[in-house]
């Protein structure tokens, strides 16, 4: 028996090479890199290590001022205007003593009706001028988009005397925040241009199919339209919700006589004192102001870049 299984086994057995046998596993299907392909690598890699070293400082710089205003934000009256960088004791109380301050809810409050109502009426007014100025072809289309981009470049503070004039003494609506919220009702020249550039890149075979389908004008806009449009639109609400949320101007001009009409951004100079400054409740009061920025944009970030990049496919 033995010796019948004796050439069955030789005949089976594999003859592997002395050099194969003394080879690392797994190193047969890895052959060595030539030096042009090392040097790519090398240099792949070296630009990789450039490009996020430099995005990595630009973010700190950026950064470091928002780090600077919390951690003074905790610190004791005293030790604000020292040097140190990280408080000796958390004063958390600070965050609760600037919400005990006297109309500091009322101004979150107004703060709160001028950026969320401003922003709707933004986007309420926009919408249906920019789809005009993006779909219709229609006499003095062009010379209504020049008129539109000529007022983005107007500064505001050239029309500002009027403004207040026509607001304040004709229509007695000084110390409210209805000379800000109003006029956002009819349009905003920015947001026009903006949602026009992005309805721009709307192909026009889907409003032409949506015609033969039977939709008018209006319903092509709420059905085909918005749809599609939202990174638009999103981009333009959060530009608006931002703008009022930061506004300093406005409020400045049109409520600064009257501490129940102001906003957030506004009431921060009243932790200002003709003698003295607590910096570190000022600096918590700027905290809370920040904070929803921060958040809302954190939320709607990617909403915010394709609207934002969208609108340069097209012109």
């Amino acid at each position: 028996m033995a010796q019948h299984m004796a050439p069955d086994t030789a005949q089976n057995t594999v003859h592997v090479p002395e050099q194969e046998r003394e080879r690392p596993v797994g190193s047969q299907s890895q052959d060595p890199a030539s030096p042009a392909e090392r040097t790519a690598r090398r240099k792949a890699l070296l630009e990789w290590v450039a490009i996020h070293s430099l995005g990595v400082a630009a973010a700190l710089f950026f950064v470091l001022p928002f780090v600077f205003v919390f951690l003074t934000s905790l610190m004791s009256d005293s030790q604000a205007l020292s040097r140190d960088l990280i408080p000796h004791t958390w004063e958390w109380a600070n965050y609760r003593k600037v919400f005990d301050t006297p109309g500091f809810l009322t101004w979150w409050k107004n703060t709160l009706l001028y950026a969320g109502l401003g922003t709707v009426l933004t986007v309420v007014s926009s919408v249906p001028v920019a789809y005009a100025l993006a779909k219709f072809r229609f006499r003095g289309r062009n010379v209504t988009l020049m008129l539109v981009i000529s007022m983005m470049m107007l500064p505001p503070q050239v029309v500002v005397i009027p403004m207040y004039l026509f607001w304040a003494k004709q229509l007695d609506l000084s110390g409210t925040l209805w000379p800000m919220i109003i006029p956002l009702a009819f349009g905003d020249a920015f947001s026009i241009f903006l949602l026009r550039q992005f309805l721009m890149t709307i192909p026009n075979e889907y409003l032409d199919a949506a015609k033969v389908d039977g939709c008018g004008d209006l319903r092509i806009l709420l059905k085909v339209v918005l749809p599609m449009a939202k990174p638009g639109i999103a981009a333009v609400a959060l530009f608006q919700f931002f703008n009022a949320w930061n506004d300093y101007f406005g409020p400045q001009i049109y409520a600064s006589e009257n501490p129940g009409a102001w906003t957030l951004s506004y009431a921060l100079e009243s932790f200002k004192g003709a003698h003295h400054t607590d910096w570190n409740l000022t600096m918590a009061a700027t905290v809370l102001v920040m904070a929803p920025v921060i958040l809302v944009f954190f939320f709607a970030q990617k909403a915010f870049v394709e609207g934002v990049t969208l609108t340069g496919v097209k012109g």
